[in-house]
């Protein structure tokens, strides 16, 4: 029996983030969500996720203090951002530091999904930042 990866999804706005937890359970993935930066630090079995989709922009601990985070602590799960702002230089950034992807908000159904199998695959897909509307 083939197991069935977890994505986890990070996200402080509610909507967006059940929405995105909807779409990525219909692709077949098993997925936890997350209000926050530490609450996803602080939950059980972090170890598990084959996939991280992230916000950049969140109160507390944002999406880039997460991706630190997992990198000091030798994480290497895959991160895809997602932002409502495009900022070259911060997309730049966390494309550098590891990152998989960073998508503005709003992308496809479709854009997202290609960009979470290439994490999970380890492809790189070159920093897209496309919505693919």
């Amino acid at each position: 029996m083939t197991e069935v990866p977890l994505v986890a999804v990070v996200d402080d706005d509610e909507s967006v983030r059940e929405s995105l937890h909807e779409l990525l359970r219909e692709f077949g993935f098993a997925v936890r969500s997350f209000a926050s930066a530490e609450a996803f630090l602080a939950a059980r079995h972090i170890d598990d996720a084959r996939c991280l989709v992230t916000d950049i922009d969140m109160p507390g601990m944002s999406g880039c203090d997460l991706q630190q985070e997992l990198l000091r602590r030798g994480d290497d799960v895959p991160v895809v951002f997602i932002s409502a702002h495009a900022d070259d230089v911060l997309h730049a950034q966390v494309l550098e530091q590891g990152a998989v992807a960073c998508l503005c908000k709003p992308f496809s159904d479709i854009v997202l999904l290609e960009t979470i199998r290439a994490a999970l695959s380890g492809a790189v897909t070159g920093g897209r930042r496309d919505t693919g509307q």
